[in-house]
């Protein structure tokens, strides 16, 4: 493949693994990366690629920034959003702005621009939370947080513009990625660096919320996957099977760090928490896709990664 790839918000967590899964897997495509370098989008998670690929500050809520980015490429992987729960029900309107009008905007310039492929960035917390089994792409939006609901209007657009404009798009909605470079306000790099500061972890409520996990490189390969082979107009779900409780992640960690279990600390639970998400894959894997990486085997090499990688996240430590 030898094409102009747009990703925007690749300079956060998942999208700047892509970037590098992409670099690697084509090399001859021109990769050009548009993010608004945000709290969380930061350039010191591309500054050993940059010049491998072509970087644009910017933001996707800006007509002339999307354009400017857009108008030469024929891919469009949409990753620019705002992600943390906690902080959309402190402040809800940013989420609505970003995910929202941003991916509104980016969808009027790939009707302008005639992009071949849109793929669209989603979440399984669209579906909310089930007790027993596992969604699929076809059921009900529940969502619970502002966040979640920023993402399902998110993706309420993108099929409006299927529908309406034959807009040529792909969605993907995948469990909790874990891996490199992720922001330490997240579940995983949160423990894993205040246990190597032997500091406490705020486990919410009574721990035993259940998400699956995966691998943010098996997530890669599965969107790259869909961008190739999906159906267009049609959503795949994203998952790896890894159902785990928030308490055993954070004993894991402790084990690995050989850190005492006294730093857990219950806290208050977070507002309109779900308790279970869980995706059924059947749709992704008739397209021949399965994750690669073991659980355990990732979550050791993430936590090693973060031993080794001090330097880029000491600074961001209150």
């Amino acid at each position: 493949m030898s094409e102009n790839i747009l990703i925007t918000g690749g300079a956060g967590f998942i999208g700047c693994n892509f970037v590098r899964y992409m670099r690697d897997k084509y090399p001859d495509s021109k990769l050009i990366v548009l993010d608004k370098l945000t709290y969380a989008g930061r350039f010191e998670n591309l500054q050993d690629i940059m010049d491998k690929i072509e970087f644009r500050r910017g933001d996707i809520c800006a007509k002339e920034d999307v354009e400017k980015a857009m108008e030469d490429c024929s891919i469009v992987f949409n990753f620019a959003a705002e992600t943390h729960v906690d902080r959309s029900i402190i402040e809800a309107g940013v989420f609505v702005k970003t995910d929202v009008i941003g991916t509104y905007t980016l969808l009027e310039a790939a009707r302008k621009y005639d992009i071949h492929k849109f793929v669209q960035i989603s979440t399984d917390e669209v579906y909310g939370s089930v007790e027993d089994g596992s969604f699929k792409e076809t059921d009900i939006l529940d969502s619970s947080s502002p966040y979640s609901a920023s993402k399902a209007s998110a993706d309420l657009l993108v099929r409006a513009f299927y529908k309406t404009y034959e807009l040529p798009v792909l969605i993907t909605r995948s469990t909790n990625n874990f891996g490199p470079y992720q922001y330490p306000e997240k579940l995983i790099p949160l423990f894993i660096t205040n246990a190597l500061r032997n500091k406490p972890l705020p486990v919410y409520g009574d721990g035993l919320n259940i998400r699956d996990w995966i691998y943010v490189i098996d997530n890669c390969s599965a969107i790259d996957l869909v961008s190739r082979k999906g159906k267009f107009g049609e959503i795949y779900n994203i998952g790896s099977g890894n159902e785990k409780t928030n308490l055993e992640i954070t004993n894991l960690i402790l084990e690995e760090l050989n850190k005492p279990k006294s730093l857990i600390k219950f806290v208050r639970d977070r507002l309109g928490h779900d308790r279970r998400y869980s995706l059924d894959i059947t749709k992704i894997k008739e397209l021949c896709w399965k994750p690669e990486y073991m659980f355990e085997a990732a979550l050791k090499y993430t936590i090693k990664w973060y031993k080794e990688n001090e330097w880029w996240w000491e600074p961001l430590m209150i």
